[in-house]
């Protein structure tokens, strides 16, 4: 049992007065670790050297393959414009069909190992900040895969990535975002963290700060040896309600929501969802 700081036995109602300070303070250090990482830093040149696994993982064909068929459907002989290209793992076999895609990214060692694929010429990019960063020229389609927009900790800054999205857009474009559904459901009271996966050689686990609406998700890697490898990265998670919220903000309409690239229903058991918004055709 609990005691309290007298080491008396706790009172009624102490317990939930230990559990709402567990809480505070499980939130205090995730938003810490929040506010202590960049995304520059997050995206460094270790990161970039070893982020793409082909045909494994978000490179397996079956999960690259819809992706980049619905995008070149969607883009409908357009230009695409990818927000936080990275090192290219969507942009360039949607380029190799046919589509003209330009990326935003901020992170440069992204940047450089996309180069080893695809030179400026064939995908053009400009370094900055997706949420504020303008390209050249008026686009078809923008996109953003892999819960990527889940990248900027603020509201405010992921409510000005979709007016960027839609200054870039012509009449009747597309925006698409790929983005995980919060798992809040898993979190029983006093739980902060849920495992989302686990497989020989590697965990991975998101503890949950409520109170901010921001997630850290913890990648464990590891070997037969006694040391593993931890790498963690920042989020702020969004619910599809306040997700069409924002897109309605910056002058956009739902025009479908599906559970994937494929076109399965999206339901309340859903743990992810691509989501197309439209700009309105001028009359």
């Amino acid at each position: 049992m609990l005691r309290n700081h007298a080491g008396l036995p706790p009172k009624p109602g102490d317990d939930e007065g230990e559990r709402a300070a567990q809480t505070c303070c499980t939130a205090s250090v995730s938003a810490a670790i929040v506010v202590g990482m960049r995304q520059e830093d997050v995206w460094d040149v270790e990161t970039a050297q070893n982020y793409d696994t082909p045909g494994t993982g978000m490179f397996a064909l079956e999960v690259l393959g819809p992706t980049v068929d619905r995008l070149a459907e969607l883009a409908n002989g357009g230009r695409a414009l990818e927000f936080a290209i990275g090192t290219g793992r969507v942009a360039v076999p949607l380029a190799q069909r046919g589509v003209s895609v330009t990326g935003i990214e901020l992170s440069r060692p992204m940047i450089d190992q996309l180069r080893t694929k695809a030179d400026e010429a064939t995908i053009p990019v400009i370094v900055g900040d997706m949420a504020t960063t303008v390209a050249p020229g008026e686009f078809t389609l923008a996109y953003l895969v892999y819960n990527a927009i889940s990248n900027l900790l603020t509201q405010a800054e992921q409510v000005a990535c979709f007016r960027n999205a839609a200054r870039h857009l012509r009449p009747g474009g597309r925006f698409v975002i790929e983005l995980w559904v919060p798992e809040l459901r898993k979190l029983p009271p006093g739980q902060h963290a849920t495992v989302w996966q686990v497989e020989p050689g590697y965990i991975g686990l998101d503890t949950y700060d409520v109170l901010h609406q921001q997630v850290v998700s913890h990648h464990f890697r590891f070997d037969e040896s006694r040391k593993a490898r931890l790498d963690r990265s920042p989020h702020r998670y969004i619910w599809p309600a306040e997700l069409d919220l924002m897109a309605q903000l910056a002058g956009f309409e739902l025009e479908s929501r599906h559970a994937d690239w494929t076109g399965a229903e999206f339901t309340a058991e859903s743990r992810s969802h691509v989501s197309i918004y439209r700009i309105p055709r001028r009359a």
